[in-house]
């Protein structure tokens, strides 16, 4: 069984910018690709950001230029340097990670960003 743990989220002012950590614990064989979503009130879950073990990144367009994605996996954890935050930004941030065939997913930090 693998947890995984976010922190980082808040309240910011448009512009302003937030860095939001996820945390890997468990048994882990491995993990391979990890990766942040987002949901908004009323809206689907959405990928923003994913890496995989060798680093390489997907970004999705309306992050692109703004957020970064990074990992340490000798820590098993995956960031997610946001800035120039816009106020359609605000949604809970979800982690997530695969491990041989099994999605495991964070219970998710809350990004409000005010106009």
């Amino acid at each position: 069984q693998v947890q995984l743990v976010e922190s980082g989220g808040g309240l910011v002012q448009a512009g302003g910018s937030l860095r939001l950590s996820c945390a890997a614990s468990g048994s882990i064989f491995s993990l391979n690709a990890m990766g942040w979503y987002r949901q908004a009130p009323g809206e689907q879950r959405e990928l923003v950001a994913a890496i995989t073990s060798g680093g390489r990144t997907n970004y999705v367009d309306f992050v692109k230029g703004r957020f970064t994605i990074s990992r340490d996996n000798a820590k098993r954890t995956v960031y997610l340097q946001m800035n120039s935050l816009k106020p359609e930004d605000t949604a809970k941030y979800y982690c997530h990670a695969v491990s041989g065939p099994v999605d495991y997913w964070g219970q998710g930090t809350q990004v409000t960003v005010s106009s």
